[in-house]
């Protein structure tokens, strides 16, 4: 396997338990700590890549928060503390995306707000990943725990009763588009459902469809819809009552069952064979947890089409907050995720939808103006 397969890999595996990448100039050696069971949402699983040598005297840079936001930004992490040279040309190779340095990637986008390298190779500071909720990743965002809070949900959905005075201190930096499918279990799919409508769905969240027999299309015995939700709290249970309900505080009487993670929901969904649920992109299979396409007012959306269209209710944002302003060391590190390299080889790799140059320029202008 290359470098690049493995690191790819590794960012999307750490999503079940493996972290990302550490070493020196360009080696990448998976380290995990933390991680449980997480059903009950509140779990923390954090991607650690300090080592016994620091790098420098700078603290690593944290985040913890979303996992749907997390795929993007562990696997950034795991470029960042890997820190391939310059002329790796398959995992960093400057001289593309309009980028000539003979640096290797960390140094050369810290080296932008003028943190130096180490002569060992190590980044000049490292990264250290957290999995668990947005919720989770704001609270500790707010309280100085980590630097970063990721969010599938505006910081104003996840703290509906905060004031404009309490939420103005979250800096918001949008780093993806998710454009949140719908998938059934394979079984329910084979048996004739693939495309709901939205009031179907809604119904089904709010208790009022129990069966499948009730829905159009569905041959098959007669089964007991299985209802799946994220975590209250999470970024994307929120996303959905917005989205789909109208209300982030929506009822959603028609859940028979939470979980706090999207893998979570992914092993639970292929694992049954009733289940309904909403995933985040980077967690689709299609032979596992099949996705259906959802009408609404007469336009069919379908994953790998048209599920990026701005109408599509199950689109959102993908956020990466900082308190108060971004640092230098926030904006390093944010700066080479909002850029054509960052959009490639973190958004798209993991199935998202890639900002465009218009947006990735607005975002850019809220970091700080690089030194150099």
């Amino acid at each position: 396997m290359s470098r690049r397969k493995f690191v790819v890999a590794a960012g999307a595996t750490g999503l079940a338990g493996l972290a990302g990448c550490s070493g020196t100039g360009g080696s990448q050696t998976p380290s995990t700590s933390g991680g449980n069971d997480g059903s009950d949402g509140q779990t923390e699983q954090t991607t650690s890549s300090s080592t016994s040598s620091d790098s420098g005297s700078v603290t690593p840079l944290t985040a913890d928060g979303s996992s749907t936001v997390y795929p993007v930004t562990n696997l950034a992490g795991s470029y960042w503390n890997s820190n391939p040279p310059a002329d790796d040309k398959e995992y960093w190779g400057p001289g593309q995306y309009g980028i000539e340095t003979d640096k290797s990637l960390a140094d050369y986008w810290a080296g932008l707000y003028g943190f130096e390298g180490n002569d060992d190779g190590t980044p000049p500071f490292r990264t250290s990943i957290g999995l668990s909720h947005s919720g989770v990743g704001l609270e500790k965002l707010k309280k100085g725990q980590v630097d970063i809070g990721d969010s599938s949900a505006p910081v104003g959905a996840e703290f509906p009763d905060a004031s404009d005075d309490e939420l103005e201190p979250f800096t918001d930096h949008v780093v993806a588009v998710d454009a949140q499918p719908v998938v059934v279990s394979k079984e329910i799919y084979d048996a004739g459902v693939t495309k709901l409508t939205l009031e179907q769905l809604q119904d089904i969240y709010r208790g009022e469809i129990t069966k499948w027999s009730e829905i159009d299309g569905y041959d098959g015995p007669d089964k007991e819809i299985q209802a799946v939700g994220r975590a209250e709290g999470s970024g994307t249970d929120t996303a959905f009552r917005l989205n789909v309900l109208g209300d982030p505080d929506a009822s959603m009487s028609g859940v028979d069952i939470r979980k706090g993670q999207n893998q979570q929901v992914k092993t639970l969904v292929s694992k049954s064979n009733n289940a309904v649920a909403y995933l985040a992109l980077a967690f689709v299979d299609e032979e596992a947890v099949p996705p259906v396409s959802l009408e609404i007012e007469g336009t069919t959306y379908t994953y790998g089409e048209n599920l990026g269209a701005k109408e599509y209710p199950l689109s959102r944002d993908l956020h990466a907050y900082t308190w108060d302003g971004t640092s230098k060391k926030e904006a390093a590190f944010l700066r080479m995720i909002l850029t054509e390299f960052g959009q490639k080889n973190f958004v798209a790799t993991n199935n998202y939808v890639t900002l465009t140059e218009k947006r990735l320029s607005k975002e850019r202008s809220k970091l700080p103006e690089p030194e150099a």
